[in-house]
């Protein structure tokens, strides 16, 4: 008589999985051996001290003087009162009073008054121009102005040599500069001149220095020297 198995219960069905498990299970303990560590008990410190070893310090004992105060003061010397005889004369001091008198009059020394020294004046920017003669009974300044440069440039063109330029040769324009100052008394002073030759340059020199005086120019109220300059052109015919 064969035996009769039941297919629910044939384990060979399920063998696969406990191999599974199995394998699992190695794998496990032998994962836990490997991580498993193990120490020498002689080697472990326990972090016990020994009091015996520490050392005593000697504390030193500091003593806390006290500063004594300081003496007090000494009392003030009484006043020493002097005591005058009824019989006995005592000079009073008088104390005059340093109140003034709003009614007292109180002379004060006149100040002198010191202007101040103008230096000289370019002719372009004088608030009074010099007055040549024959320009005084002009109203304004730049009337002045403008009969001034007329009266001098009439003035050197009568008097300038023109025919010294053709004797030392020149031809063509020939210019000369000139410079000069109108003084605090309307002199001319200070007069300089540029030209091509020296005879030209002495001749412009000679010609300025003959202007008449005039009437000096004044900045602020005060009498300047004017500072003037003039170009002295003329051509020389071939």
């Amino acid at each position: 008589m064969e035996p009769k198995k039941n297919p629910k219960k044939d384990l060979s069905r399920k063998s696969l999985l406990f191999f599974q498990i199995g394998l699992a299970l190695v794998l496990g303990i032998t994962l836990i051996m490997i991580e498993w560590k193990t120490y020498d008990r002689d080697a472990i410190d326990t972090g016990v001290v020994n009091l015996d070893m520490l050392d005593e310090e000697d504390v030193p004992i500091t003593e806390i003087q006290k500063t004594p105060p300081p003496p007090p003061p000494p009392p003030p010397a009484p006043e020493v009162i002097e005591v005058v005889e009824d019989d006995e004369e005592v000079e009073e001091v008088v104390i005059e009073s340093t109140e003034t008198d709003q009614n007292e009059v109180v002379e004060v020394e006149e100040v002198e008054e010191v202007e101040e020294e103008i230096g000289d004046v370019p002719f372009a920017v004088i608030e009074s121009v010099p007055i040549f003669p024959g320009c005084e009974g002009l109203n304004n300044n730049e009337e002045r102005k403008q009969c001034m440069s007329k009266k001098i440039s009439q003035f050197v063109n009568k008097n300038f040599d023109t025919g010294l330029a053709a004797d030392l040769g020149l031809s063509g324009v020939n210019r000369v500069y000139v410079q000069f100052k109108i003084d605090k008394s309307g002199n001319i002073v200070n007069v300089a001149a540029r030209a091509p030759h020296p005879r030209l340059q002495s001749e412009g020199e000679r010609v300025i220095k003959k202007l008449p005086k005039m009437k000096p120019g004044q900045q602020r109220g005060q009498n300047v020297g004017v500072l003037y300059s003039l170009p002295i052109t003329f051509q020389v015919q071939d």
